[in-house]
């Protein structure tokens, strides 16, 4: 075993991998634009289709989105890794726009649903993560899943603003050509800036870990309850505030930017020192657990009592704040917890988790408003975000861990080193590049000492 090993940390993100993660996440931004784009105005104007009298119906219409999105994201992370991530990602956003295309023309209801269902079977949403960590180094890839949950938090909180403006401009049918026309543009920037995965970063070994062990643990279990409660709790909502701008505060649909647009700029005022602060501390779960306490704060002022404008701009701003902050940071954990192995599966559950959220929340706030009446509607958002809230509680942030790139050399005994390396102290998990007599660590600092890495290295251990 070579006595010349050297260690050091791995370098910065490559101008590679920035423009890896920043297309990437224009492309999947794009994706819930689709979702987001006809969020606040779409039961107003279903309501007006032949049909949409039927709030279930109405409920259902969005849903679908969602509903056919939760049963493809597997099927099509499975096609990616068979038939390359590019070409299944052109052919979902295809589809995707087709659908949109089919939903500006729908003349019913009924014609809606089946266009939204349309929509969803797009679902690229698995692929695209695959495609991330395709292209992005082990000690990176927990920055490009915050860019791309950041993004989110931004299409969502963009889409507040500008639906309302583009609804009065270009109308539910023009929002939909734009849609299918933005996922048509996300095609050529797949195809010219997104590198293939052959010239990314070289694969490191890798053995498959059953879907059954990442199901089973509890952490992720946590977090995954976690983006299927926030997207309840968004799209359930979002099933009554437009309604109440309207018919208690005389707002019409074109106007409502003006209550989102504030609302929007303040949370990230808000949302962005406590996201800075808590990485810089390491107060994450101190952080994640005060956001799921605003969402609480934010459900309980709409359900009993904040009926008056300011008193909805005031809960729209804490929930906007909490949103951003846990869009940003859900993705971020669950890359950090899950195992480097099972990194994708691990991902494809959470996307599923998180659209199985959004329909989730439009068919039970559907079913709510027609039995018990759209007050309620928050008061299931209360129970929710209070049953995350004590999840959270017992939620284990791990270490904040670091990575080493250690050179043994061509002549190193790989499967040896690899061996005795993952039993020192502070070692979560090695990976090799055999090729190259590299083996990548990720050890937590706390628990790490050098000596030892060196000793063993040197042959004394």
């Amino acid at each position: 075993m070579s006595s010349s090993a050297r260690i050091e940390t791995p370098d910065r993100m490559s101008a590679l991998e920035w423009r890896v993660g920043i297309s990437l996440a224009s492309i999947f931004g794009l994706r819930m634009l689709g979702l987001f784009l006809v969020l606040p105005v779409f039961t107003v104007f279903a309501s007006g289709l032949p049909g949409g009298d039927n709030f279930q119906l109405v409920s259902l219409a969005f849903g679908a989105f969602m509903m056919v999105q939760a049963c493809l994201y597997l099927p099509f992370g499975f096609a990616s890794d068979r038939f390359g991530r590019k070409p299944v990602i052109v052919l979902g956003l295809l589809i995707f726009a087709a659908g949109a295309v089919m939903a500006a023309w729908a003349p019913t209801i009924y014609w809606m649903i089946a266009a939204r269902a349309l929509q969803g079977m797009g679902a690229v949403s698995a692929a695209v993560t695959a495609l991330a960590s395709d292209l992005t180094r082990e000690q990176h890839r927990t920055k490009i899943m915050a860019i791309i949950g950041s993004t989110i938090g931004l299409a969502f909180s963009f889409s507040l603003v500008a639906s309302p403006m583009l609804y009065a401009w270009i109308g539910m049918r023009g929002m939909f050509i734009l849609i299918a026309v933005l996922a048509i543009l996300a095609i050529p920037l797949l195809l010219r800036v997104v590198p293939d995965p052959q010239h990314g970063p070289e694969v490191r070994e890798r053995v498959p870990v059953p879907v059954s062990e990442v199901l089973k643990d509890s952490q992720l279990l946590r977090l995954n309850f976690g983006i299927f409660a926030l997207h309840v709790l968004q799209t359930a909502m979002f099933l009554v505030v437009p309604r109440q701008l309207i018919e208690q505060h005389g707002l019409a649909l074109g106007q409502h930017w003006h209550v989102y647009l504030p609302v929007v700029l303040g949370s990230f005022v808000l949302a962005i020192p406590a996201i800075i602060q808590s990485e810089r501390k390491g107060r994450t779960k101190l952080m994640f657990v005060g956001a799921i306490g605003l969402l609480l704060v934010s459900q309980l002022g709409l359900w009993i009592g904040a009926t008056s404008l300011p008193g909805i701009v005031s809960m729209l701003l804490l929930f906007f704040a909490a949103f951003n902050i846990l869009e940003a940071s859900l993705p971020a954990l669950v890359s950090r917890i899950a195992p480097a192995k099972a990194k994708g599966t691990a991902l494809g559950i959470f996307n599923t988790t998180q659209a199985l959220g959004v329909a989730a929340g439009s068919a039970a706030g559907g079913w709510i408003a027609v039995h018990l009446g759209t007050h309620w509607i928050n008061g299931m958002t209360v129970l929710l975000a209070l049953a995350w809230g004590l999840v959270a509680l017992s939620m284990k942030v791990p270490a904040r861990l670091t990575l080493k790139t250690v050179t043994l050399g061509p002549e190193a005994d790989m499967d040896l080193m690899r061996e005795r390396i993952a039993k020192l102290p502070g070692v979560r998990e090695v990976a090799l590049e055999r090729e190259h007599g590299i083996a990548t660590l990720k050890i937590n600092p706390e628990r790490w000492d050098e000596s030892r890495l060196q000793r063993l290295i040197g042959g004394e251990a």
